[in-house]
């Protein structure tokens, strides 16, 4: 073993730099003009959802994701790269997006993420692009039309310690709230008859009615949480860009077949 020892200074000088220059490069990356980078290599690597039915989810059989997230981004790059330009998707949680993005191992997240004061002092937002917000889930024909309707005689299912369960008793003060673990085991709770309505985020709530026909968003969101495009900071020239390509895709009504392609027939 003591030929050895002489060569692990040498081993650890060599790793020591390896590592140093894997974040000289990520660094210079992340530094880098994030459009004109993209201009180049006529591709845009966005970071999406893979779990959120509706927005981003995987395809088991094409083992492709697909969802309003998916469809937005492959038309924005499409604006911005013209038909030859690539749209990749990376897959991304809560928790891992932002570093990814910081890191520059993705361009943007396009991933049910909400505009906010905290996040907006890590990453850039664009305009927003899908108007997110908490709502009602009922059964078809029930008499809650809106949050106005809860009552002294209604029950208003919700996760427990959620900031939903502290919104609705906000916004609707007399209803009874009973709060369950989690999101399945409150929708349970809303077919067995134990409550009147569910309240989450509508875009959880829309992913739910559309698996199960029999059941409706309530009327309009009731509190305003918005999500946008999340880009790096400093990368004023590509999110402009970004912004120019939402505006188009508005005007042309692109957005417009996106968003009847995924949500018609879901909300009242």
């Amino acid at each position: 073993m003591k030929k050895f020892t002489h060569l692990l200074p040498v081993l650890a000088a060599a790793l020591s730099a390896l590592f140093l220059l894997s974040a000289c490069s990520a660094k210079s990356l992340s530094d880098e003009d994030a459009l004109e980078r993209i201009q180049n290599s006529k591709k845009i690597v966005w970071g999406v959802k893979n779990d959120t039915r509706l927005f981003g989810l995987m395809n088991i059989e094409t083992r492709q994701v697909e969802g309003f997230d998916i469809d937005i981004a492959k038309a924005i790059t499409e604006d911005i790269l013209g038909e030859d330009g690539q749209a990749e998707f990376v897959e991304v949680t809560s928790k891992t997006r932002i570093p990814l993005l910081k890191n520059a191992n993705i361009d943007a997240i396009i991933a049910t993420m909400t505009i906010s004061e905290e996040r907006k002092k890590q990453v850039d937002f664009s305009d927003v692009y899908f108007a997110a917000g908490q709502a009602l889930l009922v059964k078809k024909g029930s008499p809650i039309k809106s949050v106005e309707d809860l009552d002294a005689s209604t029950t208003v299912l919700a996760v427990k310690g959620s900031t939903s369960a502290d919104n609705i008793r906000e916004h609707a003060p007399k209803a009874k709230v009973l709060e369950l673990e989690n999101y399945a085991e409150a929708f349970t709770a809303l077919q067995s008859g134990q409550g009147d309505a569910m309240t989450t985020d509508n875009s959880i709530l829309m992913g739910m009615a559309e698996a199960n026909p029999d059941y409706t968003l309530a009327g309009g969101n009731f509190t305003d949480e918005p999500y946008g495009i999340a880009i790096n900071k400093e990368q004023d020239n590509f999110l402009n860009r970004v912004n120019q390509a939402l505006k188009t895709i508005q005007e042309n009504g692109t957005y417009q077949e996106i968003y009847d392609k995924w949500f018609s027939g879901i909300e009242n």
